[in-house]
């Protein structure tokens, strides 16, 4: 993204090692997971919010609606749950572990009226991903093991109007975002991410905030962490909700040098992959993807079984199109146990021309 020094070399150099050896895996699906405990408002508030505000906070800031769905939250109230996700991931193969932060930031927070809790949920979400991390590579140190702090797309789109009737109404400004997005990777920084994903991208202005926000950031703290860039194929279009095509994102964003660029959500693993042979031809950077469990069913639930999508996988490893693979809806460490399984010994996509300069 920068000239600046890493602020962890030492990491930045294990996990381009790491790169270049194999390819790496990705967790799956925090969602599907905590589905399976089947919490209540009372299972999501805790003993924090138990009396319909926040504990920690002044007594205004309380939320007047329901906070049952708030996956974010469980990392204040419940985190041994969330803990126990992460532990089922890396016990599965998960070389990466994301970040339980995808709506933590005060955009996505304000369905919930816990705008305040932004920079916390970044920072301890971070904390419960780094200690996981570490307590695993602590087993086999001969396998570290990485955070990725993740930066959701946020409930907004900057390039379309949410109104049919004014085309040209936004609800978000780009400057919002890029403030929502600073202090969302400040908390993840600060936790010990080291990585940072934009990931789930429907919208690329959405995408160039969140850019902007992380490179004056690294400014402003004088060193860098690596970018991964994830976007989402909303549909069998094969575009973006905001219109590109696989190429056209791809030279969106890769002035930002990431450390790699995909496609993760929305498909399954067989729609995504003419998406992800394009990044695979154009990409200076690595490669990633994470893709759902197939496509949803009548009853919004994912069918596609651990050996079936562990099968396709395969193929694009086979073929030379991946560096980083996981698993984003309906995917269980079952899923990623197999899809760790299927690519194992296939050697990772290599990168265009000479050794790439990750500075």
């Amino acid at each position: 993204m920068s000239t600046l020094p890493w602020l962890h070399p030492e990491r930045v150099a294990l996990l381009e090692q790491a790169l270049r050896q194999r390819i790496l895996i990705l967790d799956g699906a925090m969602g599907t997971m905590l589905q399976t405990h089947g919490l209540d408002e009372q299972g999501f508030r805790g003993e924090r919010f138990r009396e319909g505000h926040d504990g920690h906070a002044h007594a205004h800031d309380h939320p007047g609606c329901d906070l049952k769905g708030n996956n974010d939250l469980l990392t204040l109230t419940r985190p041994e749950i969330i803990r126990s996700v992460h532990d089922a991931y890396l016990e599965a193969g998960a070389d990466l572990i994301e970040t339980n932060t995808f709506n933590s930031t005060r955009i996505s927070q304000a369905d919930y009226q816990l705008q305040h809790l932004a920079h916390e949920l970044n920072l301890e979400g971070a904390k419960l991903a780094r200690a996981a991390c570490d307590a695993m590579a602590a087993k086999t140190p001969e396998k570290p093991r990485f955070v990725i702090g993740v930066l959701g797309p946020t409930s907004r789109t900057a390039s379309l109007s949410p109104d049919v009737n004014d085309p040209g109404f936004r609800n978000v400004s780009f400057e919002e975002l890029a403030d929502n997005y600073t202090e969302a990777a400040s908390g993840l920084i600060d936790g010990g991410a080291d990585v940072i994903m934009v990931e789930t991208i429907f919208d690329t202005l959405n995408a160039k905030a969140a850019l902007f926000a992380l490179s004056e950031l690294f400014q402003q703290r004088g060193a860098q962490v690596p970018v991964m860039i994830s976007g989402t194929i909303t549909d069998r279009s094969g575009r973006t909700l905001s219109g590109q095509t696989a190429e056209a994102f791809y030279y969106s964003v890769r002035h930002a040098r990431p450390l790699s660029v995909g496609f993760n959500c929305a498909l399954g693993a067989e729609d995504l992959r003419p998406h992800i042979q394009t990044l695979a031809n154009l990409a200076e950077s690595y490669v990633s993807t994470h893709p759902n469990a197939g496509l949803p069913n009548a009853f919004a639930e994912y069918d596609e079984t651990p050996e079936q999508m562990a099968g396709v996988i395969a193929g694009f490893a086979r073929d030379g199109l991946l560096n980083l693979v996981g698993g984003c809806c309906g995917t269980t460490p079952a899923h990623i146990k197999a899809i760790a399984e299927a690519v194992r010994g296939v050697p990772p996509r290599a990168l265009p021309g000479a050794v790439r300069d990750a500075a």
